[in-house]
Parts: C-alpha cells; sequence; structure tokens
C-alpha cells in the first residue's frame, strides 16, 4: 500500500501495452498499464459520475494520480497502489516520449518511451486467446467455437489513427476506420485475410481507444488458428489464438 511521502516507483520494463500485456508497443490512443509502487492512496475505477459531457477525466476523482506524456495529461481509467490504467493521448505523434507519474506532489520517474504510428494489439481472455464474439454478442471460446466462413467481431487497441480522427480526450460517438484501410491487415496462421473479407476495423463507438474488426473468417480456417493484426508493417504479438473448430 502507498505510504504517504513516497514517491512513485516504476521501473521501464513495467509499462505494458494494456491489451497485449507486453512492453515497449505504444502509440496515440492506445491503452497502457503501469505497474509499480506507491502508484496511488486508494484503488479506483473510471466511472460514470467521471464523465462529463463525454469528455474523459485525467484525473479520477480526489486520487490525485496524473500521468503526463510529454507533459500532456492522459486519460484515467483505473488507480491502485500497484497498477495504473491510462489512455495515451490522441493528440500525440510518433516519436520518443516521456511518461511520468505524479500522486498529488509527488513525482515518480520520467521513462522514455517511443510511441509507433500504432501498437496493434488483440484483447485477451487469457495468455494465449484472444477476446472475440459471435455476431449474436456471445463470447467465442472453447466450448462455443467459431465456425469457418463465419463473421466474427475481435475487439484490440491501438489500430492507428481513423477517419474521423479521435477528438482528445472525448468519448468518439460515430464509427471511425483506420485510415488509410489499406494499411490495416489480418493473419491467420501468418496467411493474409482477403480486403473484402475484412468488413470493419475501426474504433467502438462510445469507447474511447477502443477498436473492433468484424471480419468474415476464410472457409478454409483450421481448427484454433494464429491471429495476428497489423498496420504499416507494425505487427501485433504472435502466439495469439481464436477458438474455431
Amino acid at each position: 500500500a502507498q505510504t504517504s511521502g513516497r514517491a512513485p516507483y516504476y521501473p521501464a520494463d513495467s509499462i505494458a501495452n494494456s491489451a497485449a500485456n507486453v512492453t515497449g508497443l505504444y502509440a496515440p490512443n492506445t491503452f497502457v498499464t503501469i505497474y509499480g509502487l506507491n502508484l496511488a492512496y486508494t484503488t479506483r475505477a473510471l466511472a460514470a459520475s467521471d464523465i462529463a459531457g463525454g469528455t474523459l477525466p485525467t484525473v479520477l476523482g480526489t486520487t490525485g494520480v496524473r500521468v503526463l506524456i510529454n507533459n500532456i495529461p492522459a486519460n484515467i481509467y483505473y488507480v491502485s497502489p500497484t497498477q495504473v490504467n491510462l489512455l495515451i493521448p490522441t493528440s500525440l505523434v510518433p516519436g520518443p516520449v516521456m511518461l511520468q507519474l505524479v500522486v498529488d506532489s509527488l513525482a515518480g520517474p520520467a521513462i522514455p518511451i517511443l510511441l509507433q504510428s500504432a501498437a496493434p494489439s488483440l484483447f485477451q481472455w487469457d495468455a494465449a486467446t484472444v477476446l472475440a464474439v459471435h455476431l449474436d454478442g456471445s463470447t467465442i471460446t472453447a466450448a462455443s467455437p467459431a465456425q469457418p466462413g463465419e463473421v466474427v467481431v475481435l475487439f484490440a487497441s491501438g489500430l492507428g489513427p481513423t477517419n474521423p480522427a479521435a477528438i482528445p480526450n472525448q468519448i468518439p460517438q460515430q464509427a471511425a476506420s483506420v485510415t488509410p484501410i489499406s494499411s490495416f491487415t489480418m493473419l491467420i496462421n501468418g496467411v493474409a485475410v482477403s480486403p473484402q473479407q475484412i468488413l470493419y476495423a475501426g474504433v467502438v463507438p462510445t469507447f474511447a481507444g477502443l477498436f473492433q474488426i468484424n471480419v468474415q473468417l476464410p472457409g478454409n480456417t483450421p481448427s484454433n488458428p494464429q491471429i495476428q493484426i497489423g498496420y504499416a508493417g507494425i505487427m501485433s504479438p504472435a502466439g495469439r489464438v481464436l477458438p474455431v473448430q
């Protein structure tokens, strides 16, 4: 637990892409998790009362926890003494930046990280299985797998710029596709999915930072294939599978 007077502590290798839980995969409009010590005095998650007029907070209530990236406050989704979840500001551009967590007047170390144009990463149920749903909204699992030829929905972070562009600190109110869509790719066991089968790749309206991919699985999709997504040659981590039978 946080002890009053102790500055936040978090080494560079404790900063991770929230969806893939790996370090070094960062971009504007991407979820990031900081793990460490003395990161907050209390535990608190983003609540509806924290959002006013569709604007996301940069501080949760009276927690006093802020994360500055090149001195721009990030949107905070969750704080605890050992973990803070945030959304990298959409106003930033690719390149080296400095990340620093501050609790009231106590500042942690300024950590250099590199922002890419995108940080494609699929949300996961566990270390090996991606989060996806059938069109009826039910979760795709080993007990309820997808079928070859089925249209499924996967959820992701960091897919890159969109049209229309994300507005800093604002919850998106409409669909916005990744742009240019020709830069988006999806691989099944290393084989590219036809662009005609990628029905949508873009933001989820009313959920800032969350992307979805609607894709029709090829008719020859094998059982439990590896799934990767990419933007402009930047690929999500390998080794993640989709339950298919």
